[in-house]
């Protein structure tokens, strides 16, 4: 019964991608295939596993404790999904807050240039430095807003939002807040903070620069912007505080999370909570027109949230979980280990996994799998790896699926578009990483 979970795993995943072939909303493919693996691992009472210091291990031997068993880890794995969604939930609503006090446009003004690759290699830089200090899904929202402002053409915020997923990506692997796989490493007590930024910065600037350097000999790339037609670029007194006052509370929520060690998500709740009461105190009454100001509002904004791709995200998280859950994964690295002699290879293997299945249990396999100190460089390889190995596919990151969400770029889109590009990049950046270890070996 484990194999038809499999099989069902990959039914669903393929309706995702034929999503615009087949006219059968992803959202309906990632909730229904969730719930059918979960319902195969309950009525067939199947031995649940979870991963442990000593690897793979049985959280229970007989059938009446299996029942138990599985309500209890469908209930763990939904609190950690809910932990990322509540997370996405207030950071998309501060955004909206944000862009409806017009504090975005006061980032438009700032961008002078109207050369579109300019504008490319400034988004593209903006993200890898800001994914390291808040984190890539964050970043992805905030930046596809901006060059809502910018670009008018959906079709071409496609390119940049999808050069924002690799820029993204990129930068958060080199931060041990910059994605949840490296915080996990980091708090496994498998990297130091500083020797992750040391070994993995110049690779990661590696898998960023070689897909812009690309990007900037392509067609879409290509001439100026093109301004919006009769576009409102008037400003309200409340716009630079709310602006300044949203990306605080955003900084400071991995602060948060080191002081007091609660999760991130609380911290995002907590800054949610400050912009909600600050947009109500500094709302600009006097400013709008009787018609504007009734709907002037966080409800308004919180209505404004792609919750379609929020439950698109809980179905692709459970359904993964699933074949976590009968121990798939960890089995599935544990044959690249084993039939691969060369450890690098298998790593370069699982960040293209990562790709097609979530990081998070990869990374936790691979924790499992490998006993090696602080600081070994498969540590450092593995952090790299599938902090951007799912850069490679539209719905192999959170990053990924945001922008998925809030552009309705399809799969087959970036495979055919972005994939070779964002694969060449990996590829080399792991190249560097190597040599990089290696001038450290014998340096």
């Amino acid at each position: 019964m484990e194999l038809w979970i499999v099989v069902i795993f990959f039914i669903g995943y393929l309706f995702i991608t034929i999503e615009h072939q087949t006219n059968i909303d992803k959202t309906i493919s990632a909730l229904g295939m969730a719930v059918v693996c979960w319902t195969i691992l309950k009525v067939a009472n199947l031995t649940v596993f979870e991963v442990g210091a000593g690897g793979l291990e049985a959280i229970s031997t007989t059938p009446e404790g299996n029942h138990e068993a599985i309500d209890n880890l469908l209930l763990h794995h939904l609190g950690k999904i809910a932990e990322i969604l509540f997370f996405l939930i207030g950071a998309m609503t501060i955004v909206e807050i944000i862009d409806m006090h017009r504090g975005f446009e006061i980032i438009k003004h700032l961008i002078k240039t109207k050369q579109k690759v300019k504008l490319l290699w400034i988004i593209g830089i903006i993200a890898f430095f800001l994914s390291a200090l808040i984190d890539n899904l964050t970043t992805t929202i905030i930046l596809i807003t901006i060059v809502r402002k910018l670009i008018p053409v959906q079709s071409e915020r496609f390119w940049y939002a999808s050069l924002i997923v690799i820029a993204a990506n990129a930068g958060g692997a080199w931060s041990p807040i910059g994605d949840v796989t490296t915080t996990m490493l980091w708090m496994a007590n498998k990297v130091s903070a500083g020797k992750l930024v040391e070994y993995v910065f110049i690779p990661s600037v590696v898998c960023l620069f070689v897909p812009l350097i690309i990007a900037s000999f392509l067609p879409a790339f290509r001439g100026n912007i093109e301004e919006k037609e009769g576009e409102e670029n008037k400003t309200f007194r409340s716009s630079m505080p709310v602006l300044l006052i949203g990306f605080l509370a955003i900084i400071c929520v991995p602060i948060f999370k080191s002081v007091v060690h609660l999760p991130p998500y609380m911290g995002m709740l907590f800054a949610l909570a400050s912009m909600w009461f600050i947009s109500e105190k500094l709302k600009p009454i006097r400013e709008l027109d009787e018609e504007h100001s009734v709907n002037f509002s966080t409800h308004r904004a919180l209505s404004r949230i792609e919750f379609s791709s929020i439950l698109f995200f809980l179905g692709i998280l459970l359904a993964v979980a699933s074949l976590e859950s009968i121990g798939a994964l960890f089995n599935f690295a544990g044959t690249l280990k084993d039939t691969i002699p060369s450890e690098n290879v298998v790593v370069l293997l699982l960040g293209c996994a990562s790709a097609v299945i979530d990081n998070v249990p990869l990374v936790a396999a691979s924790i499992g799998m490998f006993q090696e100190g602080l600081n070994a460089p498969i540590w450092h390889e593995i952090a790299y790896a599938a902090g951007t190995g799912g850069s490679l596919l539209i719905i192999g990151s959170a990053a990924g699926v945001a922008a998925m969400g809030m552009e309705k770029i399809s799969f087959f889109w970036y495979a055919k578009n972005i994939l070779w590009m964002a694969l060449l990049g990996f590829v080399l950046g792991y190249l560097a990483l190597v040599g990089v270890e290696s001038m450290h070996l014998f340096g």
